[in-house]
């Protein structure tokens, strides 16, 4: 269950409770409890995400889109909503590493990311640090470039209680060995600076669990990364991923801690029409398994995809729904 909807609830039934002269005597209503002050630090216990008292908890909440082409969308308003109007748990921040990303400018993107991380933790959410790798799908090609970065960031918010690290959006075109041995050469590298972090790691075929190119969830199954606190990624798109994804999701949250990192109710390119119907299904699947996840994207791209319509993210508002597309509107209240 919701904590806000808790404590709100029961805030309202005090008040309900007293007589008007008592109302106005009562101590000020405290704030709600934001998910980060209610959780504290995370970890995997299991198959699952657990709080810092042992209780499993399912994060909800939103993928930025590229921060060097949408971080118009990511600013104090905007945050505002996410946390308040929204309800999210938690806020993706995905920093490509080529298409114009950090490859082009490591200092400015890596400030980036660090700002953005002060200002989810500001609002109480927990703030996913996304290495978003897409072209060249081979995670190698910038592990160097990964191990500056995340050794990093990592020392920067090594304190905070509410940072995870992803550390390969979508490896396409590579055997899972391959990826393997990369997220075993890159997480100690965090761990140096972060020992007690949560790392979500990519699986292959665009972190579908190798569904995408022929495969499935057995190669991880049988060959684990070497290493604790972790958690497998899986993305899919409602319009495109049908039966054979959701059933590959169903077996492996039985078999792997798992996050979902990335979804759409749309197609794969992550436009045209959505499919909402299979959506739910995987959502109410995922909260029977209790698997967190961020919905792609927190931007007014023309994109299908992108929640806001286009235009908003030059003055707003952000709160509520009219300014929302239909997956906005869907996710939104999902979130919520």
């Amino acid at each position: 269950m919701r904590w806000q909807n808790c404590v709100r609830a029961a805030a309202v039934a005090a008040t309900l409770l007293m007589t008007g002269t008592a109302a106005q005597a009562a101590a000020p209503v405290e704030p709600d409890p934001n998910p980060v002050a209610e959780n504290g630090v995370l970890s995997v216990c299991g198959r699952t995400l657990c709080n810092a008292s042992g209780a499993p908890v399912q994060l909800r909440g939103m993928s930025t889109h590229g921060l060097q082409w949408y971080s118009q969308c990511v600013n104090d308003e905007s945050l505002d909503a996410l946390a308040q109007d929204w309800q999210a748990d938690v806020l993706r921040i995905s920093m490509y590493i080529q298409e114009g990303g950090y490859e082009e400018d490591p200092a400015k993107f890596t400030a980036m990311v660090n700002d953005y991380v002060e200002e989810a933790t500001e609002r109480g959410m927990y703030a996913i640090i996304d290495w978003h790798m897409l072209d060249p799908g081979d995670p190698d090609y910038n592990l160097e470039r990964a191990k500056t970065f995340f050794a990093e960031v990592a020392q920067r918010h090594a304190d905070k209680p509410n940072v995870l690290y992803e550390i390969a959006n979508e490896p396409s075109g590579v055997e899972w060995d391959q990826i393997k041995s990369y997220a075993e050469e890159l997480i100690p590298v965090i761990r140096e600076q972060d020992p007690d972090s949560v790392v979500l790691v990519g699986t292959r075929a665009w972190s579908s669990l190798g569904v995408s190119e022929g495969a499935d969830e057995s190669e991880v199954v049988d060959n684990p990364v070497n290493a604790d606190n972790i958690m497998y990624t899986f993305h899919f798109y409602a319009a495109s991923h049908g039966e054979e994804y959701l059933d590959v999701l169903s077996r492996a949250a039985d078999q792997l801690p798992l996050f979902v990192t990335e979804f759409g109710t749309q197609e794969a390119s992550g436009d045209g029409g959505n499919d909402f119907d299979m959506a739910q299904r995987y959502l109410d699947l995922m909260a029977e398994k209790g698997i967190s996840w961020t919905n792609w994207n927190y931007s007014d791209d023309s994109r299908s995809g992108a929640v806001f319509e286009e235009g908003t993210c030059d003055s707003g508002p952000y709160p509520g729904t009219e300014q929302l597309k239909p997956a906005g509107v869907w996710v939104r209240e999902r979130v919520r």
